[in-house]
């Protein structure tokens, strides 16, 4: 088996993040108890790129139960917990990911999960999808795919508008209980809660810029004035932006908001939102 990661002596600590996680994920662990005897996944190789964290330990620890071979590597440089990954490689899955690498690894990950010759690919922000394109050898193979976020789907669906998507792809990020839910509620706690973290600021009368207010944005706006910050919404959307002013938020174009802001957050999706005139603009 063929995997590459930080430290395998860490698993008996990754063993027992995934062991929580899953009392807390019965949904799938019904689907398993529910499903198991047939083994519908058998056969079938799954290569996947999302954050390998305890949550995905349990996804993966789930569809390996339901037959499916698996390789897997981390959708971010910064996500990946090492304890994590070493449990789910003690446990005889390939994973090829770890916390903080370069550029390059990051790549290579991608590739040697992608040498799996997968028929389904599990995605997290389109780099895997994009990928397995520009190898377009073993494109013949893939039955289809799943893409978990607004970026990832703004991505493929370009390369859909250009004929250069060649397997389906199924928007999870579409889904009412993902945008709904999992963009709202745990975006929004997660965003602030990384935030908090990395900086120990106190939220409280600070003026929190949100940039775009989708479903994460108004998650976003709405743990930020509850954790007493002063929200100020730019969004280029009319509706969008009417909703936000009538949801009780101040309501500015970035130029006038890059002022007076004391947090800036994007929860757009798309590039070029804060650019160089507005740092330019800012307090410091």
């Amino acid at each position: 088996m063929k995997y590459r990661i930080k430290d395998l002596n860490l698993a008996e600590q990754g063993k027992k993040k995934i062991d929580w996680a899953q009392v807390h994920m019965p949904v799938l662990s019904k689907l398993k108890k529910k499903l198991k005897d047939d083994s519908p996944l058998n056969g079938v190789k799954i290569a996947g790129c999302l954050h390998v964290t305890k949550e995905t330990g349990v996804l993966i620890r789930t569809l390996c139960d339901l037959g499916a071979d698996l390789a897997w590597c981390g959708c971010n440089p910064l996500s990946t917990q090492d304890d994590v990954a070493a449990a789910l490689v003690n446990e005889g899955i390939s994973i090829f990911a770890s916390r903080g690498v370069s550029n390059e690894q990051y790549y290579d990950d991608i590739h040697s999960t992608m040498s799996i010759r997968p028929n389904v690919s599990i995605d997290d922000g389109a780099d895997l999808t994009v990928e397995m394109h520009n190898s377009s050898e073993n494109l013949s193979e893939v039955y289809g795919g799943t893409e978990e976020t607004t970026t990832g789907v703004i991505r493929l669906r370009a390369m859909e508008k250009n004929g250069k998507l060649k397997y389906p792809i199924m928007a999870v990020n579409d889904a009412e209980t993902k945008h709904d839910f999992d963009n709202v509620y745990g975006t929004g706690q997660s965003a602030l809660d990384g935030i908090i973290r990395a900086t120990n600021i106190l939220i409280s009368g600070k003026n929190v810029v949100v940039s775009g207010y989708g479903h994460v944005g108004k998650g976003v706006a709405r743990r930020a004035a509850g954790l007493g910050g002063n929200v100020i919404i730019t969004e280029i959307d009319p509706i969008a932006a009417l909703k936000a002013k009538l949801d009780g938020y101040s309501v500015l174009p970035m130029a006038s908001a890059a002022m007076t802001g004391d947090l800036f957050i994007t929860t757009t999706g798309c590039k070029d939102v804060i650019r160089e005139e507005h740092f330019l603009q800012m307090k410091n």
